[in-house]
């Protein structure tokens, strides 16, 4: 991204554009719940007008249409400020929140758990419950439920999420790249290729003496994993030198004890330095299932070029459609 400079001052705000974008990739589940109005109403109304217009038993009825889909495959994902794939259930909870409340987990989520203790009902009953009560009740003061305006709101609440999870900040980017490439191929496709469904969950996957920062399940359709795509990420403060190679037996030490434990899994390596060795890429290139190369020093990564990111999407799309065989150790 290029910077944007007043009078010989940087004044750049590359979280915004970091957040619009993750934002953007919320579009899919959006106009998922909007379709799922649609056919629990019979009518072709934009999700802001049945929003707006419908009764309250006519909104919970959607809205429990949307935390039944559970039992279907092919579901959009929702996620939080790093790019963390929520359940859902969850997903759900928090979409029709955010367009009603705030501070869903802190606020309201403890006021639903004195309900379910008083009811005796269970927690899904009692959220799709709350949920249709407040749209129902304070949608006048909200006045629109367009895409523009959840837009805005969804902004808001990534950063708010982002705020709340410290450190990490290259797993945050490297995950918000792979989640872009996965809601690229639904919002192109409307499914998830070959697999059922994904999930990028937080923190590390260990395997060995070896992590794995960022990683991804390809779910079948009882939602169990069939294989991941795991993404180590490396970064170099120095530029060239003698320890290139060794920086480069590390990386392949993390590829070979992946695939070593399990073959169908997919690496994708991320390295961040400045004027990597060539010889040293095409090493690793012709092992890796995929590789992003990005020119930077460690404090400038905050996000995948574009030309890196279409790269990924590519990557990402060939695997859902099965055409990206994941390579073997005993391949190379």
């Amino acid at each position: 991204m290029d910077l944007l400079v007043v009078d010989g001052i940087d004044i750049s705000h590359f979280r915004l554009v970091e957040l619009t974008r993750l934002a953007d990739q919320a579009r899919p589940f959006y106009d998922w719940v909007e379709s799922q109005f649609q056919l629990a109403l019979s009518r072709s109304s934009t999700l802001d007008d049945l929003l707006r217009n419908a009764t309250g038993p006519e909104i919970r009825l959607a809205i429990e249409r949307c935390y039944n889909a559970t039992r279907t495959a092919d579901l959009p994902v929702l996620f939080d400020g790093v790019g963390r794939t929520y359940v859902h259930s969850k997903a759900c909870y928090y979409f029709f929140a955010w367009l009603i409340r705030d501070a869903p987990q802190q606020r309201l989520g403890p006021l639903i758990q004195k309900i379910v203790r008083n009811s005796g009902k269970t927690r899904t009953e009692v959220e799709i419950s709350v949920l249709a009560s407040l749209i129902h009740t304070y949608r006048s003061n909200v006045k629109t439920f367009s895409w523009e305006a959840v837009r805005e709101v969804i902004i808001d609440r990534l950063e708010g999420s982002r705020r709340s999870i410290k450190g990490h900040e290259k797993e945050s980017v490297a995950r918000t790249a792979l989640l872009m490439a996965f809601q690229e191929y639904f919002a192109e496709n409307s499914d998830y290729g070959i697999y059922a469904g994904i999930e990028i969950p937080g923190g590390q996957v260990m395997i060995g003496n070896e992590s794995y920062d960022v990683s991804a399940n390809l779910l079948d359709f009882q939602g169990r994993r069939i294989r991941r795509i795991l993404m180590p990420i490396k970064t170099r403060e120095t530029e060239g030198g003698g320890h290139s190679h060794l920086f480069s037996r590390d990386i392949l030490s993390a590829i070979n004890t992946a695939k070593y434990d399990n073959p169908d899994d997919y690496v994708v390596v991320v390295i961040v330095a400045k004027n990597w060795s060539r010889r040293e890429f095409e090493t690793i290139r012709n092992l890796v299932d995929h590789i992003a190369i990005l020119d930077l020093a460690p404090s400038e990564f905050s996000s995948f070029s574009d030309v890196e990111q279409a790269r990924l999407n590519n990557f990402v799309a060939g695997v859902l459609k099965g055409s990206l065989v994941p390579k073997t150790l005993l391949n190379e």
